[in-house]
């Protein structure tokens, strides 16, 4: 299997936790890209239409993308238990990563409206409602931080944990563990899993 990765992405990071979890992250090859919010990359295009990191290149030549599909794609190879397979703690784990990319496309957003987008075209405004939403998740994390596990993760901690290693890493600004102090110390644990060691994002 073949990534098309970005070192900095948390989608990426998202599914390369996965891959460790699952005991497959030497199976994968990390292909160089690209990835840029206004300028397509062809090497990501030509596997991906949305050009969009992270992308999964099978054996068979056959692409798969998001990092939802991706994980649940390498979770069911390993017959893990990232992805609860019926019931209440399925609805559970989805509607947490759910929660998790939510923090992650508000807080990409609000950095590509920051550093991406021209001084005379950004839209304060539009940045400040993306970082509210930031705020709401967090908020919404903390309220769930002592049901959160460590010894048996699923997709919702996964995605939860690259969220705010994502805030740390991008918005150092931001204060989330004062208002969160149970999300903070769950957090600690969780990125101290050789799995989160392994995937820290970087600016290549």
């Amino acid at each position: 299997m073949q990534l098309l990765h970005a070192t900095t992405s948390p989608f990426v990071r998202k599914v390369m936790v996965c891959a460790h979890l699952t005991g497959q992250a030497a199976r994968i090859e990390w292909l160089a890209s690209a990835a840029h919010p206004v300028n397509r990359d062809p090497r990501i295009a030509a596997h991906n239409p949305l050009a969009k990191v992270p992308t999964l290149i099978l054996d068979d030549g056959s692409s798969l993308y998001d990092s939802r599909v991706i994980c649940e794609y390498l979770d069911s190879l390993a017959g893990g238990t990232l992805f609860p397979s019926a019931g209440p703690a399925r609805w559970t784990a989805l509607t947490r990563q759910a929660l998790g990319d939510g923090l992650l496309d508000a807080a990409l957003l609000a950095r590509y409206e920051h550093t991406a987008r021209p001084a005379e075209l950004q839209w304060p405004t539009w940045r400040e409602a993306l970082l509210t939403k930031v705020s709401a998740c967090l908020v919404e994390i903390e309220a769930v931080a002592e049901e959160l596990s460590l010894d048996r993760p699923t997709i919702g901690e996964v995605t939860i944990g690259c969220g705010l290693g994502y805030l740390d890493f991008r918005f150092p600004e931001i204060d989330w563990r004062a208002a969160c102090p149970r999300a903070a110390r769950w957090n600690e644990a969780f990125q101290s899993l050789p799995a989160l060691q392994a995937t820290r994002p970087y600016d290549a």
